[in-house]
């Protein structure tokens, strides 16, 4: 369990996982706790996200909270004068400037929360996540419960033909995989892409 620290300085915290971990669950918990201890929070997401809500953060259990959309993570500098906490979800979807907006934000004495894949579909490292996650004073992995097996899942495995590195979904799209059986998915996946070139 994420303990908050006590100091009065900023920070960066990640959270990160696979599909389906809670990671959107834990943001949203963080942030609650903040503004009933009556913390200035300013929240935020991706514009492009727009699955459950236009305007609201929403796990996939449906807990929601109010947050604003923004289309480049220069915004949240601009939109965060005054706050002692700021939230970001989905954070892989964001520009490569974000890592450097959380240092500044964390060197104002800001209290950053994000949330975010730390892999694609393919199994790798998604957008600014890597950089987050080297700079961050907390992380926290979380994992969801394969699918196939029942074991822990760290993957998130895309059960669509598309190819596009972003593609919004839900669990008709994806599904959380352990590492054993993703492989065997992306292998088999492979076999039958070779064999439909060659009909």
């Amino acid at each position: 369990m994420f303990i908050e620290p006590q100091a009065r300085k900023g920070w960066i915290e990640v959270v990160c996982g696979s599909m389906f971990s809670g990671k959107t669950e834990e943001l949203i918990r963080r942030l609650k706790r903040a503004e009933i201890a009556e913390q200035k929070v300013s929240i935020f997401k991706p514009m492009i996200d727009t699955r459950y809500s236009e305007e609201d953060i929403v796990s996939h259990n449906d807990n929601a909270i109010s947050s604003t959309p923004v289309s480049h993570s220069s915004s949240l500098l601009l939109l965060s004068e005054n706050v002692e906490v700021v939230g970001v979800d989905e954070a892989q979807f964001f520009d490569d400037e974000l890592p450097s907006v959380c240092e500044q934000l964390a060197r104002n004495g800001v209290r950053v929360i994000v949330a975010g894949l730390d892999m694609d579909f393919q199994g790798k490292p998604f957008g600014p996540m890597p950089a987050l996650l080297a700079m961050a004073d907390y992380i926290t992995k979380l994992h969801a419960i394969c699918m196939s097996c029942g074991s822990l899942a760290s993957h998130s495995f895309r059960k669509t033909a598309s190819k596009d590195k972003v593609l919004l979904g839900e669990k008709d799209a994806y599904e959380a995989r352990c590492r054993t059986c993703y492989t065997e998915g992306m292998l088999s996946e492979a076999a039958k892409q070779r064999e439909e070139m060659n009909q």
